[in-house]
């Protein structure tokens, strides 16, 4: 993996941990069965932002897809995850969280290539965006649900976790999805997003942290990282042996081993 990749992963896998490990001041639930923290606030906002260019993103697809496959995933994904966002927007009503109105910029970009696309270009975006979006917050979802304190969180990440693994599905079923192509996961080591950095979240004892701004820059770094590994693919070279690279600068060396040291 370049240095690129590596980079742009760093960002990321270091955005979901501010994510976790952040705790604004605590709220308690309607249920009084745990407290909403930046961990559960992560959740709700990052449904309920992907809702907002993802239905939209579906709908195109039921109208612009070139064959049968993808006009279906697009009416399926739009339809379903309307009523996924329908349940966040309850459950954040009910916890008296605040959601964004508007998509990212990284969002709104993909949907407008959605909207100027054409033909098998745009079938082709349409499943890469989608599922590359859906497999970020994957994990996310289960990182939340394994350590919330909160009844209304687990329910939500309960549906949110079954609909996301149906909405990949749905698109590896058009079979556009370019495995050979997918980067490596960049999986951090374990004490980095453990039982431990949740446990603090839950606790309260890390600083107030924007769950929306942390999100954004998780999404964009996660999309850094995936363009970056895409071009790489593309385009490796082999790099020369610099040993190599000076044939008269090579047998010199070795007929006088302690040139260098000379002045």
């Amino acid at each position: 993996m370049s240095s690129l990749i590596r980079c742009t992963a760093a960002v990321a896998l270091a955005a979901i941990a501010a994510l976790v490990v952040s705790s604004p001041p605590a709220q308690a639930d309607a249920e009084g069965a745990g407290r909403l923290n930046a961990a559960d606030m992560t959740l709700l906002v990052g449904l309920h932002q992907a809702g907002l260019w993802e239905i939209p993103a579906g709908r195109l697809a039921a109208e612009k897809g070139t064959n049968r496959k993808i006009r279906q995933a697009g009416q399926k994904i739009a339809d379903e995850h309307a009523q996924l966002d329908q349940q966040t927007t309850a459950a954040a009503e009910q916890l008296g969280a605040t959601l964004p109105g508007t998509p990212t910029t990284q969002q709104q970009q993909t949907l407008n290539q959605l909207q100027t696309a054409d033909g098998s270009q745009f079938d082709q975006l349409f499943v890469t965006s989608l599922r590359d979006a859906y497999g970020f917050l994957y994990p996310i979802i289960g990182e939340v649900r394994s350590a919330t304190r909160s009844a209304v969180i687990r329910h939500l990440a309960d549906h949110a976790n079954v609909a996301l693994l149906d909405y990949q599905q749905t698109l590896e079923s058009t079979g556009l999805v370019q495995y050979q192509n997918l980067a490596p996961a960049a999986i951090p080591p374990a004490q980095d997003l453990s039982t431990m950095g949740m446990a603090r979240a839950n606790a309260g004892i890390a600083p107030p942290t924007s769950p929306t701004a942390l999100w954004a820059l998780a999404i964009a770094a996660a999309a850094i990282a995936t363009a970056a590994a895409l071009r790489i693919l593309g385009s490796r070279r082999p790099t020369p042996d610099p040993r190599t690279a000076n044939p008269a600068t090579l047998g010199k060396a070795h007929r006088d081993p302690d040139h260098r040291r000379r002045p």
